[in-house]
């Protein structure tokens, strides 16, 4: 096609005017019809828009651990004396609007965003230490796991802050907080590093290490479903056995005798108060898996002078806890499906979690929207359990 100078204040070379059209009749332009200059001012402006959308979004702060009372002018005060604030956000329960204790403040720099980070970190604001740290929308990176390291034995008195200095001498850490409840500290803690190679320096180096008088164990974070496969692989090899609801008489050489045909047994105990007395039940470890499975088959629900034991693995305290977590949380849905069905088919129930315990609130889908706003209309506000429920449409993020 024959070249010639683009227009300056049109898209359009060729022809100076489009062709007359019917009402009602659309026209496409052929591609060799847009001028060179202007498809390269239309990838030029594309560009700086994405380059200045990226920078604010590297600008970007996640504020944690907010009082409840902070509202968005209180930090504009604050994190303004650092530089340009875009805008901030404190995000908000859907229905009560009540702050979720966190909020993203945005700059107009990438630098005062540092600044902020490097200066306020832990400020007091409403008498409450705030957490910050880089926004991290990339999903991969927040789940993975790489360069996140699980801590465990804190002593109560380790906060955030004291936490961030003891283990920001091994990299960069782009998060790290020490769970709690209304009680304090709950003695463990996440650190999330740049990269693996902090993680595991902090690893090699503090695993075991004295703090606080407290002996820490320090080691690679391993997500539910990791941490689940791993207890039930253990489960499917275990060694140790259970018994209970035998009688006083039952000694450690008696519960012994009973056990030792079904292999070689490497300890037998049975468990006594502090008077000597029989708790009634004791455990049996065995050299082998088949030989501990041999005897749950076998001795599970067999009479012994009238009373019937029970025998089975023995589970690490964790290992129970889990089990009736899965049982409680499996007794909401449940529950929740039953109050829910009346007002439609119902697809799906989850009850949200974070680090195995309930966020407090759930969802439920159903096959229409009319089925939802239905169940939303009649049980908002209704009883369940102690709590009158707060129910509103879900809304896509």
């Amino acid at each position: 096609w024959r070249t010639r100078p683009p227009l300056e204040d049109s898209r359009l070379v060729g022809k100076d005017q489009p062709p007359r059209m019917n009402p009602g009749q659309s026209v496409i332009w052929p591609r060799a019809e847009i001028a060179p200059r202007a498809l390269y001012r239309l990838a030029v402006v594309r560009s700086e828009e994405m380059n200045i959308a990226a920078k604010y979004r590297q600008a970007s702060l996640y504020v944690g651990d907010l009082h409840a009372d902070v509202t968005e002018d209180l930090l504009f005060k604050k994190f303004s004396t650092v530089g340009p604030v875009l805008s901030i956000r404190i995000c908000r329960d859907l229905v009560t609007r009540r702050s979720l204790g966190y909020a993203y403040v945005n700059f107009l720099q990438l630098a005062d965003a540092q600044k902020a980070l490097d200066t306020m970190n832990f400020d007091l604001i409403k008498g409450k230490s705030i957490r910050l740290m880089w926004s991290q929308r990339d999903a991969y990176l927040r789940k993975s796991g790489i360069g996140n390291v699980f801590i465990k034995n804190l002593d109560k008195s380790i906060d955030n802050k004291t936490l961030y200095e003891h283990f920001s001498a091994f990299g960069k850490i782009l998060s790290s907080k020490v769970m709690s409840d209304d009680q304090g500290s709950r003695g463990y803690a996440f650190v999330h590093f740049q990269n693996q190679i902090a993680a595991d320096r902090a690893i090699e180096e503090m695993n075991g290490a004295l703090l606080k008088d407290c002996r820490l164990f320090v080691g690679r974070f391993k997500n539910r479903k990791d941490r689940e496969a791993e207890l039930q692989n253990k489960a499917n090899e275990f060694t140790n056995v259970y018994i209970k609801n035998f009688g006083d008489d039952m000694d450690d050489e008696r519960l012994k005798e009973v056990f030792s045909k079904y292999g070689k047994t490497l300890s037998v105990k049975v468990m006594r108060d502090s008077s000597g007395k029989s708790k009634g039940f004791g455990f049996v470890s065995f050299d082998s898996h088949e030989a501990a499975k041999k005897a749950v088959e076998e001795m599970n629900g067999k009479d012994i002078n009238g009373q019937l034991l029970f025998v089975g693995r023995a589970q690490k305290k964790a290992e129970r806890q889990a089990e009736l977590k899965q049982m409680f949380e499996q007794l909401k849905r449940e529950r929740f499906r039953r109050e829910f069905s009346s007002f439609g088919s119902i697809s799906r129930v989850k009850v949200m979690q974070e680090e195995g315990r309930s966020k407090g609130f759930g969802l439920i889908c159903f096959s229409s929207p009319e089925e939802a706003t239905k169940a939303m209309t009649e049980m908002n506000g209704r009883i369940l359990g102690s709590k009158p429920l707060n129910i509103a449409l879900a809304q896509k993020p």
